[in-house]
């Protein structure tokens, strides 16, 4: 029977796969575990440092390498100057999202991030000690906690961790043990109150035929995609699809950026074909070509009626130039396209399956949006997808798209936000 936690030499053997440029696959196999149980092994005790390189000290200034700022004979200090603007390594949102193998970390100036097995055994065996100790808290301390959750989990349908990572200086417990404590019944939160954990069921496999006309196929096929990724590797992906409300009625076009997990919805009165052209024409009008042509340089989509015109998507109606370039999942492989999915359920939580989208107005989903991309996921580092497009494209371009940032606290991802009594 295979031990679940990691030994120490486990750990030193996950160091030693970084140092060495390994992957969590490779790494995994070494030590017989999975390769989520590397991932999460690293991402949970990340050591964060602000150290230079050889010969040079800490600088993480987006200006340092041509300065247009700075004043002759006066050395830069990064805490006084106006101009200063914070840059993060992109790398470190990927795996292996440390930077002990990384061939650039001698010379490097930025924020680093470190996995070290030292610390980390020293931070499992103080965590093992406080989870066998059992509840600690008094009566005061139950209640406070179930004031601070309850409106946010219950009422909102925030998750367990967003609602931690936004209270942190209000909770004073880990968030292991808030799900300890509801596993216990000891809170007014039940299992059933949060909103992944008890919804997971086997998902049926149904055969699907093309809903486009194949033609549309041709050098747009998912093995075309794979294709075009293998020699553009750095290439930023858009996945899009359709969320419908009720049969016949208004549906919605969703637009999802994989590289920050930050996703645009359209309203359509059809599901038809014209309305998702017609999008994108607007799209290009109000971000102009240039920024239209750095936001979406490939798109990929499922086989919907509604994307059986890829060449007045691709293709700029003003000057004949292509402006994008789609791809199709093959046939029955939604999971092709899983980030994109895996978003609807934010969605989801507002608007769920059955709900007509009849009486709602654009100004309603691009609140929906907003909420949800400033919700705050594990996965992007405790940041929101809306900070991480803000990162990468600039903070502007998000206002263009009717986009603003929600405060953490008032993020509302239950039916009530939309709801028109």
């Amino acid at each position: 029977m295979k031990n679940k936690h990691l030994s120490f030499d486990e750990r030193l053997e996950i160091e030693k796969g970084l140092k060495e440029g390994l992957s969590f696959k490779q790494i995994g196999k070494n030590i017989n575990k999975d390769c989520t149980t590397v991932a999460k092994e690293i991402k949970n005790h990340v050591i964060f440092k602000n150290t230079g390189a050889k010969g040079r000290q800490f600088f993480d200034c987006v200006h340092r390498h041509n300065c247009q700022f700075k004043q002759k004979g006066i050395k830069c200090n990064q805490n006084n100057c106006e101009y200063y603007q914070k840059e993060n390594c992109l790398k470190l949102l990927k795996p292996p999202y440390v930077c002990n193998g990384c061939p650039n970390k001698s010379s490097c100036t930025l924020s680093k991030k470190f996995y070290d097995a030292i610390k980390s055994y020293k931070e499992y065996k103080n965590t093992l000690v406080e989870n066998r100790q059992g509840i600690t808290f008094n009566e005061k301390e139950i209640q406070n906690l179930n004031n601070i959750l309850k409106p946010l989990i219950i009422d909102k349908k925030q998750s367990v961790h967003h609602a931690y990572i936004n209270n942190k200086n209000l909770i004073m417990c880990s968030e292991k043990e808030i799900y300890n404590l509801i596993d216990r019944g000891v809170l007014e939160i039940r299992n059933i109150d949060l909103p992944r954990k008890v919804r997971y069921r086997n998902i049926k496999k149904s055969k699907t035929s093309y809903k486009i006309d194949k033609e549309c196929l041709n050098g747009r096929r998912y093995q075309d995609y794979l294709n075009y990724m293998e020699q553009n590797p750095d290439t930023n992906v858009v996945e899009m699809d359709t969320v419908e409300g009720i049969k016949g009625g208004k549906v919605l076009l969703t637009i999802h950026f994989v590289n920050c997990s930050f996703m645009l919805a359209f309203l359509r009165e059809h599901n038809d074909a014209q309305s998702v052209i017609d999008i994108f024409n607007k799209l290009q009008e109000i971000l102009g070509l240039e920024l239209f042509q750095k936001l979406f340089v490939i798109i990929l989509t499922d086989n919907g009626s509604e994307f059986s015109n890829p060449k007045e998507i691709e293709i700029d109606s003003k000057t004949g130039n292509e402006r994008t370039k789609i791809f199709y999942c093959e046939p029955g492989r939604p999971d092709q396209k899983g980030a994109c999915e895996v978003n609807h359920e934010l969605i989801r939580r507002i608007l769920p399956k059955g709900t007509s989208f009849d009486n709602l107005t654009q100004e309603d989903i691009n609140i929906m949006m907003e909420h949800i991309n400033s919700y705050k996921r594990k996965k992007l580092n405790d940041c929101s997808a809306l900070q991480l497009f803000s990162l990468i494209y600039g903070n502007d371009i998000a206002k263009k798209l009717g986009i603003t940032e929600i405060s953490a606290n008032d993020i509302n991802l239950s039916t009530s936000l939309l709801r028109k009594d």
